[in-house]
């Protein structure tokens, strides 16, 4: 009789391959029974998933060039505060302006309502990217690439959540205790 492949379960995904850059973790599974007399082939034995690690191995933080910006639209920060207040984890946080410099063509290709927020996205446009709880990072008090401590005129880098087509380049213009730009130019820090 034709017997198939059996594999293991996945093993827990590892940390990512290198920190400080956006790279992948790995997860694994073996097989069990090799198949034989023309059962089912083996399905993939490794699976590897996008992934961004903030602190080098000795545990300092990465220089901020390094990191792209995560952002997904404002309004998604509304249904944030409601849970961080219902939690009483609320804190305060800040906005950070930036002039956007460079945009992927992927970021106007993208038609899910969910991603829709991605087609305001303009070169030359300033735009404003709020940090605020979870994404605030308690021991550092800033969001990951926000820019803080970049050169001025730097090029720091962005990327789009929900869309990885969709990124770009965006030079720190300042930061703000609130945010002031119109609701299609509000973005928030992941």
């Amino acid at each position: 009789p034709a017997i198939p492949c059996v594999v293991s379960e996945w093993s827990v995904w590892s940390g990512c391959a290198e920190p400080c850059k956006r790279t992948y973790r790995v997860r694994r599974r073996h097989i069990i029974q090799e198949p034989r007399n023309g059962g089912e082939e083996c399905p993939p034995l490794e699976e590897r998933a996008g992934c961004v690690e903030y602190r080098t191995q000795q545990g300092t933080e990465c220089t901020q060039s390094l990191i792209p910006a995560l952002i997904t639209t404002g309004g998604f920060g509304k249904a944030r505060k409601k849970r961080a207040a219902a939690d009483g984890s609320e804190r305060a946080g800040y906005c950070v302006e930036f002039q956007l410099v460079a945009i992927t063509p992927g970021c106007s290709q993208s038609h899910h309502s969910y991603t829709r927020w991605m087609q305001y996205l303009r070169e030359g446009h300033t735009v404003c990217v709020e940090c605020q709880h979870p994404a605030l990072d308690s021991r550092s008090q800033h969001c990951y690439g926000d820019g803080s401590g970049s050169r001025r005129n730097q090029l720091l880098h962005w990327q789009a959540v929900g869309n990885p087509r969709c990124k770009g380049t965006w030079k720190r213009i300042r930061r703000l205790d609130t945010c002031s730009c119109p609701s299609v130019h509000s973005f928030l820090f992941i």
